[in-house]
Order: structure tokens, then sequence, then C-alpha cells
């Protein structure tokens, strides 16, 4: 049961991707790492290290992701400055998962929350005119 169920999330995921605007993608991925965050966080509570370590490592592809989706010839400053915020997630989720590190995570949630805030809030007219790199 819990397979069919699994394999049944990864195809309505897959459907949703593939009909999903580059806007909406970008709200997936960070919508998927806080999960894989979450997800970590209990592992760590529950001394799950194999989950933990899982999970964080999916969390950490989706900001590396997310990261190198940024255009750094487009966005200027502005964009370092996100590129930047990416770089300090992924050093504290490593440093998360070295020292099973509760409150990284915390820190990784909080700055994520605050882009992902920023993104959401992108008026729906203007999703097909906003990239990654020119809203962020």
């Amino acid at each position: 049961m819990r397979r069919s169920l699994q394999s049944y999330r990864k195809v309505s995921l897959d459907n949703e991707i593939a009909v999903a605007s580059p806007h909406r993608i970008i709200q997936m991925m960070f919508e998927g790492a806080l999960q894989r965050i979450a997800q970590s966080r209990y592992a760590i509570e529950n001394t799950d290290i194999a989950n933990k370590g899982l999970n964080i490592g999916k969390a950490i592809g989706i900001i590396n992701g997310l990261n190198s989706s940024l255009n750094m010839d487009a966005g200027g400053e502005m964009i370092g400055n996100v590129s930047a915020l990416y770089d300090f997630m992924l050093r504290r989720l490593s440093e998360a998962n070295i020292n099973n590190d509760v409150q990284a995570l915390d820190d990784v949630t909080s700055i994520l929350r605050t882009i992902k805030e920023g993104w959401d809030a992108i008026p729906v007219e203007q999703h097909h005119i906003v990239s990654h790199t020119e809203a962020v």
C-alpha cells in the first residue's frame, strides 16, 4: 500500500511539473526544500541518522538547483546577494548534517521561507514575464 501511494505521488508530481509554469516550478522547489528540511529536523529529533542524511542531501540538491538557476549576468548585486544566501544555507545544512544541529535547520528554514514569501507575492499576471533571476 505504501509503495502504491509513493508511486501515485511521483506520477502526480511528474504530471504537475510537466504542465507547470517556470514560476510554479520555482515555487515547487521552495516547497520541496522546506519539506525536506522539516523531515530532516524530525529525523534528528528521533535519532534517525539515515533519513536525516537522505533528506538533508535532497534539500542541498534543491538549493543547489535554485542557486544554479540564477543568471548572474542579468541580476547584478541583488542576484549576487541571493546567491550568497543560498551558499550560506548550503553551509548551514552541511553543519546540521555533521552536528545534528536543529538550529542550523531552523536558520535555513527561516531564510528560505522569506525568499519563498517574496516569490509567492509576485502577481499572477507577471508570472509569465518574471524569471527566478529577475524577481528574487
